[in-house]
């Protein structure tokens, strides 16, 4: 699995961050400020099939999350906070449910504890992939997002296999945790926009009022990509998270 990593002050011996993104995504999902974090280790993941990882990819969360641990595993990483965009919330969730002991903490940005997938979407991948992947760019991004930045998002997107964005939104619309929220008891820090059409904010609001220790933190006009769209206020939240709950 590729990985971005940037190692800062490592004498605090701080939990690393370690980031995930969502369907069809890469480590470059996730704003620069936060992949270089100052004061903390940081890995940002490209999933396996995804960006510069090799492999097909997965149709599950289930198999997501358990190359995230054999991951964890090979990079000698015993407690680690966990960041997941969108799909890569759903893994989060679904980590913390099966190997909550090595979590200090998660970041469960624009998810929730069920991620159904239109019908569009999950059929016009394999059937017209270009023009699925328009619809996707333009869901994803609300009103704070620039035109450069979904050019850039949809040149990624159609870089990835078919067969693999396809896997991943349907890994997306299995994924169903509402009855294991409140067994899972990490600290968390749960993110949502409130233009965001592919996870509206009341999936962030599930979250909070279902997981036994989280808190919310709502990104004013921003969609999907809120990471990418309003860059300095995520990795200030996230940053303010981990120095008051590690």
């Amino acid at each position: 699995m590729f990985y971005q990593l940037s190692q800062n002050d490592l004498t605090r011996r701080k939990p690393p961050l370690v980031l995930i993104h969502g369907a069809g995504g890469t480590h470059r999902h996730w704003p620069a400020e936060l992949r270089r974090l100052p004061d903390w280790t940081v890995y940002a993941l490209d999933l396996p099939g995804h960006g510069r990882s090799d492999g097909a990819g997965f149709s599950t969360v289930a198999a997501y999350r358990e190359a995230v641990f054999e991951f964890l595993e090979a990079e000698g990483l015993e407690k680690v906070v966990l960041a997941g965009h969108s799909m890569g919330g759903a893994v989060v969730q679904d980590f913390a449910l099966h190997y909550g002991g090595r979590l200090a903490g998660m970041l469960l940005v624009g998810t929730g504890a069920k991620l159904r997938v239109a019908p569009a979407i999950l059929d016009g991948l394999l059937g017209d992939f270009e023009t699925t992947a328009r619809l996707i760019t333009d869901w994803c991004h609300g009103p704070l997002a620039t035109e450069q930045q979904k050019r850039l998002y949809l040149q990624q997107l159609l870089e990835e296999a078919p067969a693999v964005v396809h896997g991943d939104y349907l890994a997306c619309d299995a994924f169903d945790l509402r009855a294991d929220l409140p067994s899972i008891h990490p600290p968390a820090l749960v993110i949502c926009g409130t233009a965001d059409i592919m996870t509206p904010p009341k999936f962030g609001d599930y979250l909070v009022a279902n997981l036994p220790a989280a808190r919310l933190h709502t990104v004013l006009n921003a969609g999907h990509m809120m990471a990418l769209e309003a860059p300095e206020e995520v990795t200030g939240v996230v940053e303010r998270f981990l120095q008051s709950a590690l």
